[in-house]
């Protein structure tokens, strides 16, 4: 039975012939040169003298094909017929002599790897004598390996967003969930918790954005899961714990042991919606106007319009984005009607604010909207002289807290995960991050006793002592907890 086949040859395809030939008679070769052909079968190779773009001339099963022309255009050719009749084989592809961007940009959407002989001997070159030469060959890997993944899953793949996902999340699903479909695997998208924040809302409805509560699907009928914009399955998602999980894509700081057949965890980008789009471009696929616009929010929405934890390829991201834009109906997701109970939330906290020094705490009472925190912690960061902001209210015998933080060196994750961490559970970014603690005994206060000064003088005292004197960074085994 054929394993490996080889598509073509040349001086590369001879060399990983030999290479992983080693005497067996599990190879089969398909080339028109005569003279390779000849070569091939002195060396023991099993050959067939034929058009190795013509999948007619492909044995039944091969579960290795390995592209090697020197001819870019016959490779890409061979490449895809290989795919087409082989969807789950592994493809390594030689890009050939003198290869355009654009042939290399189609070897990479159908192969699973791809050889560069130039490429790589520059690449030690410039190790050899120090020198960067840019990309690190890790990225030209991703895309590759991300496909292969997703082509070797056994049915239609899910992909997770974290509970109550915010805009980043949602967009880097529906990428995702569209970078399954042109590798041929169908996706579905879907959450858990609620999508509450009026922005957020308004962005799934007016894109009329296809999601699905976990409650909706059954994992048994997916051939493999995916987590977006988180890494753990069942730690702020509402997967079971330890469920078995295929792709992580995220840009938060793993707070313990990350597990998949593909991981990408890139904290120095500032949205998930910034790889998604860097995968989406590589593979030459132009994202329709919802998930562009989606994508294009989420990146904005998670660096504060480019104000906070940015980099350079999310301006990239953005920039890509935007000639595929819906700008009409971004302007109506970003501007959408305010509820009376943010209205309420941020009055209170304004009124309520306790400031010290350059940070501020506010306790709101009794909250019917906890995004309403969210909202209320970013507006008062506008706020002259303050770099670190903390709302907080409670509601279902949870007390809820959203921090913010511009312009500091305080880690407002770290701070949060010292205040109240240990009572419940907190934690996010360095300038984004959330708290849930149970009132427990403090909800045991006599009828006619109002509750919100208990949770108050709680709550805020633990905060600024925690902000005096902030907590060692959390090891790896710490759990990753939800940023509000």
């Amino acid at each position: 039975m054929i394993r490996r086949l080889l598509l073509g040859c040349s001086a590369v395809g001879s060399a990983l012939v030999e290479r992983g030939h080693e005497g067996t008679d599990d190879v089969l070769a398909v080339t028109d040169d005569t003279g390779w052909a000849s070569t091939l079968r002195d060396r023991g190779v099993a050959t067939v003298e034929a058009d190795p773009t013509d999948a007619g001339a492909y044995p039944d099963h091969a579960a290795v094909v390995v592209v090697a022309d020197d001819d870019p255009t016959r490779n890409v050719a061979a490449a895809s017929a290989a795919r087409e009749r082989y969807p789950t084989a592994m493809i390594v592809a030689h890009v050939g002599t003198a290869p355009t961007a654009d042939q290399r940009q189609q070897l990479r959407s159908v192969a699973d790897r791809i050889v560069d002989p130039v490429e790589a001997m520059t690449a030690r070159v410039c190790h050899a004598v120090g020198v960067d030469d840019g990309e690190a060959p890790e990225d030209d890997e991703r895309l590759p390996r991300l496909v292969g993944t997703i082509r070797r899953l056994d049915g239609p793949l899910l992909v997770v967003t974290h509970d109550n996902p915010d805009p980043d999340a949602i967009a880097s699903a529906l990428g995702l969930a569209r970078i399954a479909e042109t590798t041929g695997v169908s996706a579905d998208v879907c959450y858990g918790g609620e999508i509450s924040h009026q922005e957020n809302r308004a962005m799934v409805n007016l894109l009329d954005l296809p999601l699905r509560t976990v409650e909706e699907v059954t994992l048994d009928d997916y051939g493999g899961i995916a987590l977006v914009d988180h890494s753990r399955a069942g730690i702020n998602d509402s997967l079971p714990e330890g469920t078995s999980v295929d792709i992580v894509i995220d840009h938060h700081p793993p707070r313990g042991p990350v597990t998949g057949t593909f991981v990408d965890v890139r904290p120095d980008a500032g949205a998930t919606s910034t790889l998604i789009e860097e995968y989406l471009s590589r593979l030459g696929v132009e994202p329709d106007r919802a998930v562009a616009t989606a994508l294009l929010y989420g990146i904005r929405i998670d660096t504060r319009e480019f104000t906070r934890e940015m980099s350079i390829p999310d301006f990239e991201a953005a920039a890509s984005l935007l000639p595929h834009v819906d700008e009409a109906t971004l302007e109506r997701v970003e501007s959408p009607s305010m509820s009376q109970e943010t209205l309420r939330v941020l009055a209170t906290a304004i009124d309520r604010r306790d400031v010290r020094g350059s940070a501020v705490a506010s306790c709101v009472g009794e909250i019917g909207d906890r995004d309403a925190l969210a909202q209320a912690a970013d507006r008062l960061l506008d706020m002259d002289g303050i770099s670190v902001t903390f709302v907080y209210g409670y509601t279902d015998g949870v007390i809820y807290g959203s921090a913010r933080a511009r312009g500091t060196d305080r880690d407002v994750g770290e701070v949060l995960r010292g205040a109240l961490g240990g009572p419940g559970s907190a934690g996010g970014h360095a300038n984004m991050a959330g708290a849930q603690v149970p009132l427990g005994i403090l909800e045991a206060v006599s009828d006619d006793e109002d509750l919100t000064p208990v949770v108050e003088e709680y709550v805020r005292g633990r905060f600024f002592a925690a902000l005096a004197d902030p907590p060692t960074p959390a090891t790896a085994e710490a759990g990753e907890e939800p940023s509000g």
